[in-house]
């Protein structure tokens, strides 16, 4: 048996979390914006199904990618700069996060329920979570077509789940997005599961105890809570 949540922010240490499936730490609790900010600041996030309760995981390894290691193909290079798209932050949050939570395949499900939709637009209400969307102008206005989402705390970016409609367009919207943290002296940004796709821009595995020593020394460095969406670049 896992352990259940006696209180929504009382997490166990992750070193209890399982091996097999790796990272289950434990299960309950709530979707409130404290609840979620006190995980993300102890290494922990959500992820469940809908016919599940809210699980919590933390696993060993952990996937990051640091912005000075970031990678960016000559392809992936020359459609940046040709400008197909209007990379733009915060702009359209709900239909980044919808966009996130639909299905990959016909019949497919997701583990973007609409329950944690609801979490994420609160965080992004407080200035805490985060969209970079990818948009293109067509026969009926502007369409969004690809973006990534994401919660920002202290120095730290935790990335969710990212899509896409036209070739490319997650992909610029991660250049934009660490561009953009590279700025403003954002160090990590955790990507959660090890994957072929992150592993193609630098991103790497490194033990969840590297992973908690680097979340506690930046996440409690001067923040930017607040709305991005003034910013606007061309890609």
């Amino acid at each position: 048996m896992i352990p259940w949540l006696e209180s929504p922010t009382a997490f166990p240490d992750t070193r209890r979390a399982r091996r097999e499936p790796n990272g289950l730490l434990c299960a309950g609790g709530d979707l409130e914006p404290a609840t979620i900010i006190a995980a993300y600041s102890r290494g922990i996030f959500p992820w469940f199904s809908d016919d599940q309760p809210i699980l919590w995981w933390s696993p060993d390894p952990r996937m990051v990618l640091f912005p000075a290691e970031f990678k960016v193909s000559k392809s992936l290079a020359r459609t940046v700069r040709a400008g197909k798209f209007d990379v733009r932050f915060d702009s359209a949050f709900a239909g980044v996060i919808a966009g996130c939570a639909a299905p990959r395949e016909p019949g497919g499900g997701t583990w973007i329920v609409p329950e944690m939709q609801e979490a994420y637009l609160r965080l992004h209400r407080l200035g805490v979570a985060h969209s970079v969307e990818s948009w293109v102008r067509g026969e009926h206005g502007e369409e969004l077509v690809g973006g990534l989402y994401g919660i920002a705390l202290g120095r730290m970016f935790f990335g969710e789940s990212m899509f896409s409609r036209a070739t490319d367009a997650s992909k610029v919207a991660l250049v934009a997005l660490v561009d953009k943290l590279r700025r403003d002296g954002f160090e990590l940004i955790d990507c959660q599961q090890e994957t072929r796709h992150l592993a193609s821009f630098g991103a790497r595995p490194i033990a969840r105890s590297d992973f908690v020593q680097h979340l506690q020394g930046l996440i409690n460095l001067p923040d930017h809570t607040s709305h991005w969406r003034a910013e606007h670049v061309e890609a």
